[in-house]
């Protein structure tokens, strides 16, 4: 974050790849400083979830993905697994390094006594990251452009906001192949890294 004056500017680092992180924490800190798509393996969990996995796999083929994931045994285990998982072109990997703490939430630290990637400063996670060689750029904002798919647009295809809506979103994500638990504003996201405005107004479209 950067003061202007009296103004703060708000520097973020907007990645083309989805990245890959292991919890919401991990997710939670990386949102302040990173304009893109976040997607958690909930630890281990992605052994077991074949919907993340295909979601994950998914979207390494649209448009790549970067794994960001503790620099302890655990995090390398959860990254060789997607390495196993997805094309060697399709996959980049943030290394941070072994800081040792304890993060602020935790009663006590990890097993190996480092600090995960929630408990680093944006500027160790962001170095991390130009490293891994991930197509990326610094912006003021959030960017939006005019083939963006929004929450306006959800409303009015009648994926929220009316008593059919669930159903409807569910129908979409079994037609895409996307994991039927996803939320709607997760389901936003993932929306805007695979397809346009037009897209998916010309796909929902073709089933009414």
């Amino acid at each position: 974050m950067i003061s202007a004056g009296t103004q703060e500017v708000i520097r973020l680092i907007k990645i083309k790849e989805a990245v890959i992180v292991e919890g919401k924490y991990d997710k939670i800190k990386l949102s302040n400083f990173i304009d893109g798509l976040i997607i958690t393996t909930e630890g281990f969990g992605v052994f077991r979830d074949r919907e993340k996995l295909e979601l994950i796999r998914h979207l390494a083929e649209v448009r790549g993905i970067l794994v960001l994931t503790d620099s302890d045994g655990a995090g390398f285990v959860i990254r060789n697994f997607l390495k196993g998982a997805v094309p060697p072109d399709r996959i980049k990997h943030a290394y941070i390094p072994d800081v040792f703490g304890k993060e602020k939430r935790k009663s006590s630290p990890s097993k190996e006594g480092k600090l995960g990637v929630e408990g680093l400063s944006e500027e160790i996670i962001s170095k991390a990251i130009a490293r891994s060689g991930a197509e990326c750029e610094l912006t003021d904002s959030r960017t939006v452009s005019a083939h963006d798919i929004t929450k306006t647009d959800l409303y009015e295809l009648g994926l929220t906001g009316s008593p059919s809506a669930a159903e409807r979103r569910d129908a979409l994500k079994k037609k895409l192949g996307l994991p039927q638990k996803l939320t709607s504003n997760s389901l936003l996201a993932v929306l805007n890294c695979i397809m346009t405005r037009e897209e998916l107004f010309a796909l929902i479209g073709e089933g009414e």
